[in-house]
């Protein structure tokens, strides 16, 4: 018997049909309940016997262009062979590969070319390589806790490394995906990094499957973002990530405070509950910030420590006023830092604490430029607070009420009953020491 009968596949290269203009560069395990929307580019059957193979399902032509994988590549060229063994009707494959190659790689350079403003909040999850199966599990567990988030705060989210199909190593396709992300605007961009770290002394680096990448590459490509960014770097030997990546309009979190601390950490999992957890809205406005969310997941490995009797390997940093040196959970009181790292710059903690994924209903009447507007007005009167001292009272009081009548004017113009800011919870139970 010939061959089976085949009619034409077609290549074709599928818009997102979420409508964001983000370029899909990662096969996501859990796309489906992601909601973004992205559909690979792909090779499709029509009519064929052949219909065992992995294809993607037929649309219409667009105009819109999406990026092709290189995983997606391979698997085109890998069905191609399959197509050429089966039937003697093709050309010959040495003439094939170099047209679908050209045709992958130039229509899809165009859509290199990110949207300029962010309009909505992206939340990137990368899992570094497992390691022992034991910690392997753990970090899925993370990710589906912060799947789970996102999904609660309807957000864009993209997960890298949990795919078992992908044939392209990680470094690049966390590179890719980040170069697809609108750098401005007023959306923030989360990068939550869940897995193992190394430190060789003068690099830290974040272990992928596939090479590994180092504080200073991920530096790189975050240089030119200017929207509110929070990198939270969850892994061992974490702490050098926060010297090179600080700077305005930043939060950055590690899991330690030091290249040294090299154990696995817990603060990876305990921040992934703590994100959505009720107990975390330590001023209960019904919204955890990522603020909430660090000392909590903090006190909670203070306690795992404590309470296994062992010596407490890992001590979480955050950093949001850019200087680089970051700020421990017991320098705080509530929701404030009573202890700066250094003098004359100001307290960590002030844009972490406006930092949220999952938005309570109130904050959701909000549109986001009411909220930026909300939010600079709040971090004034913040920043003022700590000048108490520089002045009389008197005169101390008339420069707040010049602050507070603006944030005022705010709520009663937008129908809103909360005045902020609002005061600070009772201090949770410090983790014991407060040496850095």
């Amino acid at each position: 018997m010939g061959p089976p009968p085949l009619e034409r596949f077609a290549v074709t290269a599928q818009p997102s049909r979420g409508g964001d203009g983000h370029v899909p560069v990662a096969n996501e395990q859990r796309g489906a309940r992601g909601g973004d929307g992205h559909v690979p580019v792909g090779i499709e059957p029509r009519n064929t016997s052949a219909s065992h193979l992995s294809v993607t399902p037929d649309t219409p032509a667009s105009t819109s262009k999406s990026f092709a994988p290189l995983h997606l590549c391979a698997l085109a060229l890998k069905t191609l062979a399959e197509l050429h063994r089966r039937s003697a009707c093709l050309p010959p494959l040495s003439l094939l590969k170099p047209v679908l190659l050209a045709f992958l790689f130039s229509s899809a350079l165009p859509a290199f070319s990110a949207p300029d403003t962010a309009s909505h909040t992206t939340v990137i999850i990368v899992v570094g390589a497992p390691g022992d199966p034991e910690f392997g599990s753990n970090f899925v567990r993370q990710a589906d806790l912060w799947t789970k988030a996102c999904s609660q705060a309807n957000c864009r989210h993209v997960t890298i490394g949990l795919d078992t199909e992908s044939q392209t190593n990680d470094y690049d396709r966390l590179k890719l995906t980040l170069a697809a992300e609108p750098r401005n605007g007023l959306a923030q961009l989360w990068l939550v990094l869940l897995g193992h770290g190394t430190f060789d002394g003068k690099e830290a680096r974040f272990n992928l499957r596939g090479p590994d990448f180092s504080a200073t590459e991920l530096a790189l490509w975050l240089q030119p973002f200017h929207r509110p960014l929070a990198v939270l770097n969850t892994a061992s030997a974490s702490a050098p990530f926060l010297n090179k990546l600080s700077a305005t309009n930043r939060v950055i979190i590690t899991a330690t405070r030091s290249g040294y601390e090299q154990n696995y950490t817990r603060f990876g999992q305990f921040l992934a509950e703590a994100i959505t957890s009720s107990e975390a809205d330590l001023d209960k406005d019904g919204q955890v910030s990522l603020l909430e969310a660090f000392l909590t997941a903090s006190r909670q490995v203070a306690e795992f420590y404590k309470v296994e009797g062992r010596l407490a390997s890992e001590h979480a940093l955050l950093d949001d006023n850019g200087d680089g040196l970051g700020t421990p959970a017991d320098w705080f009181r509530g929701l404030r830092a009573t202890k700066r790292p250094k003098e004359n710059t100001p307290l960590d903690g002030l844009l972490a604490r406006q930092f949220y994924l999952v938005n309570s209903d109130t904050e959701r009447t909000l549109t986001m430029e009411q909220r930026t507007q909300r939010d600079q007005l709040e971090r004034a009167v913040l920043l003022f607070r700590d000048k108490k001292g520089e002045s009389t009272e008197d005169e101390y009081y008339r420069q707040l009420e010049a602050l507070l009548l603006p944030l005022a004017q705010f709520y009663s113009s937008n129908s809103i009953d909360t005045v902020l800011p609002r005061p600070d919870p009772p201090s949770p139970t410090a983790p014991p020491g407060n040496d850095r």
